[in-house]
């Protein structure tokens, strides 16, 4: 017997509005999300771009090299911490040296949907946030071919990443800490989120711990890295963390406005880094402590009392991932270059940070409209370049206002 149209329309309201049926709506769109995936696999060519790359640089390691300098392949040097290696190490192994093609795609495809889980698990954990904000996790073209199309090792650091937010949330701040540094081990992009990570430490566990848990972190990449380091340890950090690295302007997504000469320039670069730490300090001066009474009252308490926790109000779950997607997002914005599997970077933290804005509901659909053309335009333009700064900075500057 059908169902009667009002029923329907109760329930559907139910699973968009209602808290209670989150996670059915959640679980409808990861496993609507997994059928899409295969079905792109299925039908759509992959794209080969880094994966050759990878496959020969992880049989570098295997024949024995651990000098970062010597190892290389088709599209460049060996340029990612140790962790990216015993991924695709692991990865190399199972799909026969790299040409079980179709195989990789599947694992990526699984990675993507553990991403729009822990995505989902973020949204819940955090507050006021409506189940069908859910239904827009599906919809970027980019993100779908950036992990089962193109393969590109960002991904698994983001999955990381999440899982670090996810656990902190939760207060279990040293597997946070933990699967922060395994993420940093993949991809130093990951240090974006560094600033918003050690003022909520800061805050829910004090000084002290908050140092500590930074020598776990930089403990933690020594260890991985500790093969290449005994090799030559100066090759390793200038390549895996080379904070100096000048991506060539065809490739970049952001600041094409910029004449190539101004965009490779020193000058820009350091212009950059000061806008940067600049917007850090606002939003820490003026944000990130407001709710205690000021920054300079947690200040006061990181000093008094080292020991113990510099925040007066507790750290909710919202404001764990506010805080960390917009110290990701700030540091974003301020990057003299994005190519475009960089987008898996914050494409999922999005609407989160929209819905975080005061903005009406059109304004805040526009926005994530704009993001997603400005990452699917290749080669980008001025005009996709500038519509990406706009809502980037219209965002950044959203949350800045919402929190006030």
């Amino acid at each position: 017997m059908p169902l009667a149209p009002d029923t329907v329309v109760r329930t559907v309201r139910l699973l968009f509005t209602d808290s209670r049926y989150f996670w059915v709506l959640a679980l409808l769109v990861v496993l609507g999300d997994a059928i899409f995936s295969e079905l792109i696999i299925r039908f759509i060519s992959y794209t080969e771009i880094d994966w050759e790359t990878y496959m020969i640089q992880v049989e570098w390691y295997l024949k024995g090299e651990r000098d970062y300098s010597k190892i290389s392949g088709p599209t460049g040097s060996l340029v990612y911490p140790a962790g990216h290696v015993y991924i695709f190490r692991f990865l190399h192994d199972i799909t026969d040296s790299g040409k079980n093609i179709r195989l990789a795609q599947h694992l990526y495809a699984l990675l993507y949907v553990l991403s729009v889980a822990l995505t989902a698990a973020i949204y819940n954990k955090a507050s006021n946030i409506p189940n069908w904000l859910l239904l827009i996790l599906p919809l970027s073209k980019r993100l779908h071919s950036l992990y089962v199309l193109r393969l590109f090792n960002d991904c698994w650091s983001v999955v990381a990443v999440q899982a670090a937010i996810l656990a902190i949330q939760n207060e279990m701040d040293d597997i946070g800490t933990l699967l922060f540094s395994a993420a940093l081990s993949i991809k130093m992009s990951v240090l974006l989120y560094l600033p918003g990570l050690i003022v909520i430490l800061v805050k829910r566990n004090g000084l002290l711990y908050t140092v500590r848990k930074m020598f776990n972190i930089l403990g933690i990449q020594a260890m991985l890295a500790y093969p290449f380091l005994r090799e030559d340890w100066h090759a390793y950090v200038n390549a895996a963390f080379d904070f100096s690295r000048v991506f060539l302007f065809k490739w970049t997504v952001n600041w094409r406005m910029v004449p190539e000469d101004t965009f490779l320039s020193q000058r820009w670069a350091t212009g950059l880094l000061i806008g940067h730490l600049s917007v850090l300090i606002i939003f820490g001066l003026t944000r990130w402590c407001k709710k205690d009474g000021s920054v300079w009252v947690v200040l006061d308490r990181v000093f008094r009392r080292p020991t113990l926790p510099a925040g007066v109000v507790p750290v909710t779950p919202d404001y764990v991932a506010t805080t960390m997607f917009t110290s990701n997002l700030i540091g974003l914005i301020f990057a003299r270059s994005l190519h475009y599997q960089f987008y898996s970077w914050y494409a999922q933290q999005v609407p989160f940070l929209i819905w975080r804005t005061k903005y009406p509901m059109l304004i805040k659909l526009t926005l994530i409209g704009a993001i997603e053309y400005a990452w699917n335009v290749y080669p980008s333009t001025s005009i996709s370049s500038s519509s990406l700064l706009g809502a980037n900075v219209l965002i950044l500057a959203g949350v800045w206002s919402a929190t006030a």
